[in-house]
């Protein structure tokens, strides 16, 4: 056999292996198994149906498994945490091949205490199959010192807590930092943001030196570069955009409306099912996702509440109802504003003074000073609008527009998510009908066009259009009537006495029935939390909408656009049944007395 020649006409060189040479695996095609993960996390990725790693998980395990700083830039939903776990995991079962001696190797620091049962279970899913070897400790549940010190006194492998509970157990000494080999930032851009300052100082002193950190992040901020130069020496920057497939992604509508136009369009909207699909609507404050939530029970529209003033158990569980399609609609408070300064006192949003409870004292000058309302303590660990993973979102609704675009960003981030569509429709106040109707206005609303217009901005870099949420003003204007008989039923006092009823629920829920669902999971679902608070004054007849409110088109005939609707019923189907006229007192009709006429007898 002649051998092949070069291009010098001298016989080519023949590799020492019979083998033929491998051809390099491409970057796109590339499964958890090329990375060498122990077979016990391989074994836990397959079981989470995990085909191929994304684009975070592709760069970020390598360095990390290579002990390297990594700080990284992803959106939402592009699967960050799993890009962090899995290295951690890694280097822990494998420090425990040498040496079994008991030490904390991993602290995560999370903003938020959702965020952090979040990142419990992850770690747990994927040390499924290893779980004797590795143990991990939770340390932002409402536990006493005494419980958490017990929890600590094992040595647990990895530690996740808000960077205030973990500094407060190592300036207590309960939890040692001494052999602490990973660090991790989740969310490090919220970390600063959310009052963890001098938490962060604090534990930069207490942690040795050369423990390799990694700081996962949606955004690359000033609050990433000042923890960058606390705990990193020369990290890995990766700032990766994910490539967005022809027809993914977000399409972003926005309407300007009046204040009290805003319950209008909403009531119409979920009320004629005019958008499919799971929803999350963000408003500015408690009192308002109350209101919100008391005006749609008027109209037979359910709901379930999320704010920092209930109980964290109550949080988490409304989160995962919501994931396994429970409920369709959650009412979310986005109080990031508020979350600085958590203990101060609540003024009126009407402005009305507080009379509540016993009567107070005059001053010299016989005047009653004014008392302002307070409330239940919020919870400065609670964040919604980032982190937390609401599954299948359909449509993020900005009732409130947010005071900042990063925040838009964050808030609209909930929905397509993994590659699926979804929906983005924010109610703008135009600054002439600013504060044109008093029992609805929020002052956040002031800004709204200023921050319309960077929302238009940021967008158009990205290559997305902000549309106009068109829809037939004419006919939607026929439901306004029904829209104030419920705005006047869901009165101050009404939203006060639902919070605090909905608030003893939720804490009767969370603390006392705790152990019991732990012994009975099963009734666990029977507990709801889109029950009606209910208002003094109740309105069945605004359950049912009448036929002729519609157009004679339709629900189409409400809006022009096809996108996220659902086709309107067939003709004859009608809801609201003929039945008797009921007798009114005082009315003309329905007296039989107002109504008789006595006939003179013909001779």
């Amino acid at each position: 056999m002649k051998r092949k020649l070069d291009q010098n006409d001298r016989p080519a060189t023949v590799p020492e292996s019979d083998e033929p040479s491998k051809a390099p695996v491409s970057e796109e095609n590339i499964s958890f198994a090329d990375f060498g993960l122990d077979p016990r996390l391989l074994q836990a990725v397959a079981k989470q149906n995990y085909e191929k790693p994304t684009l975070v998980q592709r760069k970020a395990i390598p360095l990390g498994l290579a002990g390297q700083d990594v700080i990284c830039k992803a959106k939402t939903g592009s699967g960050k945490t799993a890009a962090y776990v899995l290295p951690l995991l890694a280097s822990i079962l494998k420090k425990k091949q040498s040496s079994s001696a008991p030490s904390t190797s991993a602290l995560v620091l999370v903003p938020t205490r959702e965020l952090a049962d979040q990142v419990f279970k992850s770690i747990e899913q994927f040390s499924a199959f290893c779980a004797k070897d590795l143990q991990t400790v939770k340390l932002t549940d409402k536990l006493s010192d005494a419980v958490q010190r017990s929890l600590l006194s094992n040595s647990p492998d990895i530690v996740i807590s808000t960077p205030a509970r973990a500094w407060n157990n190592v300036n207590s000494s309960a939890l040692s930092l001494e052999n602490l080999k990973f660090l991790v930032l989740d969310e490090a851009d919220l970390i600063l943001s959310y009052g963890y300052t001098e938490d962060m100082d604090n534990l930069s002193r207490s942690i040795p030196k050369g423990v390799q950190t990694v700081m996962m992040s949606a955004t690359l901020s000033s609050e990433v570069d000042a923890l960058k130069s606390i705990f990193y020496r020369e990290p890995t920057l990766l700032d990766l955009e994910e490539p967005e497939a022809d027809g993914e992604g977000i399409t972003h509508y926005v309407t300007k409306c009046g204040e009290d136009e805003k319950f209008l369009m909403a009531y119409v909207i979920f009320k004629l099912q005019l958008i499919k699909g799971k929803c999350i609507i963000f408003v500015a404050d408690i009192d308002r996702s109350y209101r919100l939530k008391l005006f749609f029970e008027q109209f037979g529209i359910r709901s379930c509440i999320l704010n920092s003033e209930l109980p964290v158990n109550s949080r988490i569980h409304v989160v995962e109802e919501f994931n396994l399609n429970v409920y369709d609609i959650i009412i979310a408070s986005d109080e990031k504003s508020e979350m600085l300064n958590v203990d101060a006192e609540d003024d009126d949003e009407d402005g009305e003074g507080g009379k509540v409870g016993a009567e107070t004292e005059k001053d010299a000058d016989g005047k009653r000073p004014s008392k302002k309302r307070k409330t239940a303590k919020r919870d400065s660990e609670y964040g919604v609008s980032r982190g937390i993973d609401f599954k299948n979102v359909a449509t993020v609704i900005n009732f409130d527009l947010p005071t900042t675009a990063s925040s838009y960003t964050h808030r609209i981030g909930r929905t397509a998510r993994a590659g699926k569509n979804g929906m983005a429709l924010s109610f703008v106040i135009p600054e002439s009908l600013y504060r044109k109707h008093m029992p609805t206005t929020v002052k956040t609303a002031e800004n709204d066009e200023r921050v319309l217009a960077k929302i238009i901005r940021q967008q158009k870099k990205k290559g997305k259009e902000v549309k106009d949420y068109n829809f037939n003003k004419e006919q939607v204007e026929a439901f306004r009537y029904r829209m104030n008989d419920a705005l006047r039923a869901v009165t101050k006092v009404a939203v006060r006495e639902a919070r605090t009823r909905e608030l003893r629920q939720e804490l009767l829920k969370s603390e006392k029935l705790k152990r019991y669902f732990e012994e009975n999971p099963n009734e666990l679902s029977h507990v709801r939390h889109d029950g009606e608070l209910r208002t003094a004054r109740s309105q069945p007849h605004l359950k049912h909408v009448p036929e002729y409110l519609l157009p004679k088109e339709g629900k189409k005939g409400l809006t022009s656009e096809e996108i996220g609707f659902v086709p309107m019923r067939k003709k004859g189907d009608r809801r609201q049944k003929k039945g008797k006229k009921s007798f009114r007192a005082g009315s003309r009709k329905g007296d039989p007395l107002k109504t008789f006429k006595a006939r003179r007898k013909t001779k």
